[in-house]
């Protein structure tokens, strides 16, 4: 069965996250997302303000050049489409980018020198309320967003998420349920459920082929 662009109220939605498997792999890549790229993540004023408030906590987390950027520009700008994005070091690096060994979740064995999001380990560790942008918490599905209030997720392929990819397949997790947090976080619960039941739906049709 061929699909197509499906929508759940006002989301539009790529097949890609009901059929493609997708699970970060630390271990291959390090977080090199947040490293990669010619601009930062995008981001909304309301966010600015929320990471602008976030600042005092992680600031001595930041590296010097890092802190400097924000001193001149602040801790986003605008990038060559016109689109606010969070500031970077040097062409690539998130400003708010620290490097660090993580334990992982699953088994407990360390990662070392993996690219760390500063704003997501202070909210983790209490020190503040808000993670980090929704946009970051959502990869690789990126947002369009439509004068009529309608938002499109489009599935971002990535070579550097290649790790991501076969762990994925090899786990039997497709995107939509990699990303249920972050999901749930920018839609709702009873808009995730929909997505859950939708997908229900296309895997009984493709049994019924």
């Amino acid at each position: 069965m061929e699909l197509h662009i499906l929508q759940i109220g006002d989301v539009l939605l790529s097949p890609d996250i009901f059929t493609e498997m997708f699970c970060c792999d630390l271990d291959a890549c390090k977080g090199v997302c947040c490293v990669e790229g010619d601009a930062g993540a995008p981001v909304t004023l309301e966010e600015i303000g929320e990471i602008e408030n976030s600042l005092d906590a992680v600031w001595h987390e930041l590296s010097a050049p890092a802190q400097s950027v924000i001193d001149r520009q602040g801790v986003a700008y605008s990038d060559v489409e016109g689109e606010l994005v969070t500031s970077i070091v040097g062409g690539k690096d998130c400003v708010f980018t620290c490097y660090d060994d993580l334990k992982d979740a699953t088994d407990g064995h360390t990662i070392n020198g993996c690219c760390l999001c500063t704003l997501e380990r202070a909210c983790r560790n209490g020190k503040t309320d808000w993670p980090k942008p929704i946009s970051c918490a959502l990869y690789p599905l990126r947002e369009k967003r439509f004068n009529n209030g309608i938002v499109g997720l489009n599935y971002n392929r990535w070579d550097i998420c290649a790790p991501a990819v076969k762990k994925g397949r090899k786990l039997g997790l497709p995107l939509y349920k990699f990303l249920r947090e972050p999901l749930i976080r920018r839609f709702g619960k009873e808009w995730y459920q929909e997505v859950c039941e939708v997908a229900e739906q296309i895997k009984a049709q493709e049994k019924d082929k």
